[in-house]
């Protein structure tokens, strides 16, 4: 299976939000060959700090593919039927159009001036993008957490293109604990000296963007999933000392010093925003008119049963409501206890949900 990395460049578009781009650069890997007009494209949108590189070789200076196990000859998503594309997400610092890109209006990097965006701005962009790659319509549309509102946005605004959308481990709309879970991930980025306004050179508020992952860390996970796995064993030293470290901390820290390397605070900040946009019914009436707009099309929504960021109810809830307004929707879920990132771990229950939706619908 080849791995093809390009990019696209967009010129005068208009966003939904009604923001406008001289130019947008959208990167992209394309796993497998496009038939006539895109029938076979399934569009993958990927999560918060993920990337375009769905699955190959991890290459010194790439982001790592993160969905290896789904994306490929014989898998979930064959690529010998299917063509697999995805874009990096507008906002993330691997190649799309981002707070780190040149503003060409001053010639300058954008940093804090890069306007706020939200994942129906993103789906549109991809869907321009697509177009410009004489992609007219796709087979389907799947994404996973940030991903998986992206792509419900994308269902809902190109119906008659999207003939199928899977949407993992995300609502149609946030509710206010996930807001207030990236409202203190921003002011832990934002409290950090180093980050000055977001006017900073090289990886800038390391420490402040440490804490922010670390935190994310846990809501990713479950009380059980961590219980398991660590209880309250020591990784050195004794607890009653400040050189002592519970193994829950390193495991932390590890996570915390990682995102150091990959990732810019700046675009961490617009992408949780993003994130607290996600509305379906904003703008279209409300969550019903909203999905009645998907009408006729296939919905498939997976929810986590630990999941404690997007819990469960919320991905029911989204069915519920596509499924009343005329949108042929079902629910399926991972039984674990790896909480929110069982989407990028217990792969042979996500392919049990997905691989049939993908055959049958």
């Amino acid at each position: 299976m080849k791995e093809e990395i390009s990019s696209v460049t967009l010129y005068n578009i208009d966003l939904p939000s009604g923001v406008h781009f001289n130019k947008l650069t959208q990167v992209y890997a394309k796993y497998g060959e496009v038939e006539g007009c895109g029938e076979n494209v399934i569009l993958v949108c990927h999560a918060l700090t993920g990337s375009h590189r769905l699955t190959g070789q991890k290459r010194q200076g790439e982001p790592d593919p993160w969905w290896i196990p789904m994306v490929g000859d014989g898998k979930a998503i064959d690529t010998r039927k299917f063509c697999a594309i995805c874009f990096n997400n507008l906002c993330s610092p691997y190649g799309s159009t981002s707070p780190i890109s040149i503003n060409p209006s001053d010639g300058t990097m954008w940093r804090m001036k890069f306007p706020i965006l939200s994942p129906r701005d993103v789906a549109f962009a991809q869907h321009c993008a697509l177009n410009a790659l004489g992609i007219k319509k796709i087979y389907a549309v799947v994404g996973g957490s940030l991903g998986g509102m992206i792509a419900s946005e994308y269902a809902i605004s190109f119906p008659q293109a999207t003939p199928r959308c899977v949407m993992i481990a995300a609502p149609d709309r946030l509710y206010p604990q996930a807001i207030a879970f990236n409202t203190v991930q921003r002011h832990t980025i934002m409290a950090d000296a180093e980050w000055n306004d977001g006017n900073y050179d090289g990886i800038g508020p390391a420490k402040g963007l440490a804490a922010a992952r670390m935190l994310a860390m846990i809501t990713y996970r479950s009380e059980q999933s961590f219980s398991k796995r660590y209880m309250r064993d020591m990784a050195r030293g004794k607890a009653d000392d400040w050189q002592g470290q519970f193994k829950i901390e390193s495991y932390l820290d590890h996570h915390g010093q990682e995102i150091l390397s990959r990732f810019d605070a700046n675009c961490y900040l617009y992408l949780t925003r993003m994130m607290d946009l996600q509305d379906v019914g904003e703008g279209r009436g409300g969550i019903d008119n909203a999905w009645k707009q998907y009408s006729g099309n296939n919905f498939l929504g997976i929810g986590v049963s630990s999941d404690i960021l997007f819990p469960n109810w919320q991905i029911e809830e989204a069915v519920r409501s596509a499924d009343k307004n005329g949108v042929f929707a079902s629910y399926e879920e991972i039984e674990s206890d790896n909480g929110h990132d069982s989407f990028l771990i217990d792969f042979d229950q996500l392919d049990d949900c997905l691989r049939p939706f993908i055959r049958n619908h």
